[in-house]
């Protein structure tokens, strides 16, 4: 079937509706034809082989069909077109089918014949749905091809000039907030759009997730902001409490992840760059968590006149030799790593006056230890 044209369907987002019964296929197409582009299929091969031809804002899908039913052919679309929206219908509608669609990739279920309203707003919300998700998949397949070439390059040609450094730390460093956006972001999409009614709790949610999103973008902000300015001007120090820095870090960079434990001094103020900081701890829990461990602890104490921080956890640890040269800059046994992540660290512990001690063995986890001159406790 070709699709049902209008004189501005250029701008609207592509739908196929599949169905082997002429007459719901047809009455669907023309009820969503004024807010869509519509395309028609009456069997599922038929859809499957469009799909393959065209990409799809949304795609409403009969359950019950000859030759290969909703639930086989969800299961064929999604080797095609992972991101698509999947709105599936049935006359024949159970919790057991249902659970199925849901189970197979469908993104929605509704009952047949639907509601003309509710699906129009049920194929707007998926159509926006799809573009977030191929949105948020080119971006982090540009920053996995990103970190792929840095690796090539540094193993190639190590840099020797420090702007050249400079630059390949940023990308590194700008990856792990970006994602943490495109996270947030979408985290925001999907509960703007269940709000419906007013629900106070679920506001709250929202108000979090955007705090996140802001505070993820800020630190996005100074690492650019950092490296354009670098020729120019020394970074600004000031008073940071380090137990601050770590909880900032556990939350906006790691989700609030729980196998990372802070403990020690109540807190605990050194001189230096809250986010050059921020740079240090991302980089060490990171690490940390790629190499399998399950608990990570973050701990301050004070000695005199410095300051203690330890980050020990119970992963893979490393043999004598990749300590050596995972701290040299370069080297990394992850496929996607730059391998900068540790000689980022001991950088910027210098920068900030501190020592920067590492201690590792295979199967024993990993432990590193700065010690920081204090700065007034106040």
């Amino acid at each position: 079937m070709s699709a049902i044209a209008t004189p501005l369907q250029v701008d609207k987002p592509l739908v196929l509706v599949v169905d082997d019964e002429y007459g719901p296929r047809e009455s669907i197409a023309f009820s969503l034809a004024s807010d869509f582009t519509v395309d028609t299929a009456e069997r599922a091969r038929e859809a499957l082989e469009k799909l393959k031809a065209r990409r799809y804002a949304a795609v409403v899908l009969d359950i019950r069909m000859p030759e290969m039913d909703g639930i086989r052919a969800l299961e064929e679309l999604r080797k095609i077109d992972p991101h698509v929206s999947v709105i599936m219908l049935t006359g024949y509608g159970t919790l057991l089918t249902a659970q199925q669609a849901m189970l197979a990739g469908a993104n929605q279920y509704m009952r047949k014949p639907p509601d003309i309203q509710d699906l129009i707003e049920a194929v707007r919300k998926q159509s926006q749905a799809t573009r977030l998700k191929r949105a948020q998949a080119a971006a982090v397949q540009e920053a996995a091809d990103m970190n792929v070439a840095l690796k090539r390059e540094i193993e190639q040609n190590e840099p020797q000039i420090w702007q050249a450094r400079a630059s390949v730390e940023l990308v590194h460093d700008l990856n792990n907030p970006l994602t943490v956006v495109i996270g947030y972001a979408a985290l925001v999409a999907e509960e703007a759009r269940n709000l419906g009614q007013h629900d106070p709790e679920l506001a709250k949610k929202l108000l979090d997730y955007a705090a996140m999103v802001e505070r993820a973008a800020e630190y996005c902000h100074h690492l650019s902001e950092n490296w354009r300015m670098a020729s120019k001007q020394a970074t600004e120090f000031g008073a940071v409490d380090l137990i601050r820095v770590a909880e900032d870090v556990r939350q906006v960079i790691f989700f609030g992840n729980t196998a990372i434990q802070i403990s020690g001094l109540e807190k605990t103020l050194i001189r230096g760059s809250r986010f050059e900081l921020m740079r240090v701890l991302q980089n060490l829990f990171k690490n940390s968590l790629e190499a399998g461990a399950t608990q990570l602890d973050f701990v301050v104490s004070r000695r005199g006149s410095q300051v203690e921080m330890t980050v020990s956890d119970n992963g893979m640890g490393m043999d004598a030799d990749r300590v050596k040269r995972a701290l040299h800059g370069g080297f990394s046994s992850k496929a996607s790593g730059t391998g900068l992540g540790l000689s980022i660290c001991r950088h910027l512990a210098g920068t900030h006056g501190a020592t920067f001690h590492l201690q590792s063995s295979p199967g024993k986890g990993t432990l590193v230890r700065l010690v920081f001159p204090a700065a007034p406790q106040g």
